[in-house]
């Protein structure tokens, strides 16, 4: 029925209110970095979220590592990363010419384990390595145990950093994802919840910090009549076109959360039932946009069927899903790094896959799709 319309993981869903406020952009010939759309954006996402402040970006891996360079992070310093993550939450450690500490995940929202997380800070301070900051993430939009994480960061004066790229619009214990640590990350890439093409955003309470990003985001230019440089900048500040086309997504946000969350219980309602297939439940005081669908595949209670032969029937019919992120210990590029591990994040990788997310999935494209994977079993 579907077979000749590719059915993507997650792509862009476009409102009716982005192009007016891109056409504005062009009407007023606001087409660099900066202008009405990027502030009104900052406003939007700070109104939305209840941080303090916010500095819109080209990305979410530059929002990270403005982050780094806000907390002094510098060649030879370490820092504590998720494992069970993308590779942009680890890679801006090793622009500072850092080195990624990894922890490896609890097998409860498949976040970071404050309780591994604890025995790696306790190893660092042995070997005389004092972590210079700590990045946990809020996987797939399910809130990391931030109580426990930021309870234990206090107790070594180690600041946190949120990566809540996959998490706008997740709550933990009524606080937004993201507005909870030192700093927070946000990602508008054209596979999250909304999209501005690309772009992130760095999300903070010290106003002094995140007015101190939005100026090394552009090229750290000091105040004078010709080009005067007293620190090294990047060129990291998201464009007012970009930043148009967010200002119009906010308007559906929680639309598109709804949307990802009606998914899953849709998912959820068909495939539950199936011996070996394992949903991941929400903690109880937290809330998860639910940006993408995962599931586990246990072969040892399937009958033998795997991830893989899900994924392989999917892809047969021209579905596309995607297998969790492999743990960055496992990664060549990071082959040398320390690792804390439990064996968590390796089980999830080998049994976890992601179903099709996007928030413009119609119900009979999902009831398709579950079809599909019931009758492996």
């Amino acid at each position: 029925m579907f077979m000749h319309q590719r059915i993507w993981l997650s792509p862009p869903h476009m409102g009716e209110q982005e192009f007016e406020y891109v056409k504005e952009a062009f009407s007023s010939n606001w087409i660099a970095p900066l202008g009405p759309n990027v502030d009104g954006f900052e406003k939007d996402l700070a109104a939305f979220t209840a941080a303090g402040h916010v500095a819109a970006l080209s990305s979410g891996t530059a929002a990270l590592h403005l982050a780094l360079v806000l907390l002094g992070v510098q060649q030879g310093d370490e820092v504590i990363c998720q494992s069970m993550t993308f590779s942009a939450s680890a890679n801006p450690i090793i622009y500072q010419g850092a080195t990624p500490v990894f922890v490896d995940s609890e097998p409860d929202t498949w976040n970071m384990d404050p309780l591994l997380m604890e025995a790696a800070i306790k190893d660092r301070l042995s070997k005389g390595r004092k972590p210079k900051a700590i990045i946990p993430v809020h996987l797939y939009g399910m809130p990391a145990k931030m109580d426990e994480i930021l309870e234990i960061a206090a107790e070594y004066d180690i600041p946190v950093i949120e990566d809540a790229a996959e998490a706008l619009g997740s709550v933990y214990k009524e606080k937004a994802c993201g507005t909870l640590g030192r700093f927070g990350i946000l990602s508008f890439n054209g596979n999250k919840i909304i999209t501005t093409s690309g772009g992130g955003a760095l999300i903070g309470n010290d106003e002094d910090l995140i007015e101190k990003a939005r100026f090394l985001a552009s090229q750290a230019r000091d105040p004078a009549p010709h080009y005067e440089h007293t620190h090294i900048g990047f060129n990291y500040r998201m464009s007012n076109v970009c930043a148009g086309i967010g200002r119009g997504q906010m308007q559906v946000l929680h639309c598109r959360i709804s949307q990802r969350r009606a998914n899953y219980q849709r998912y959820l309602k068909h495939l539950s039932a199936l011996p070996g297939l394992v949903f991941p439940k929400e903690p109880e005081d937290c809330f998860s946009n639910r940006w993408l669908t995962t599931v586990l595949v246990d072969p040892a209670a399937s009958g033998g069927i795997d991830r893989e032969t899900v994924r392989m029937a999917l892809e047969k019919a021209n579905i596309d899903s995607r297998p969790l992120w492999k743990p960055m210990h496992l990664q060549p590029v990071f082959a040398g790094a320390p690792a804390y591990v439990n064996n968590v994040s390796e089980n999830l990788f080998k049994q976890g896959l992601c179903l099709p997310s996007g928030s413009s999935l119609q119900p009979e494209q999902l009831d398709y799709i579950a079809g599909l994977v019931k009758a492996l079993w």
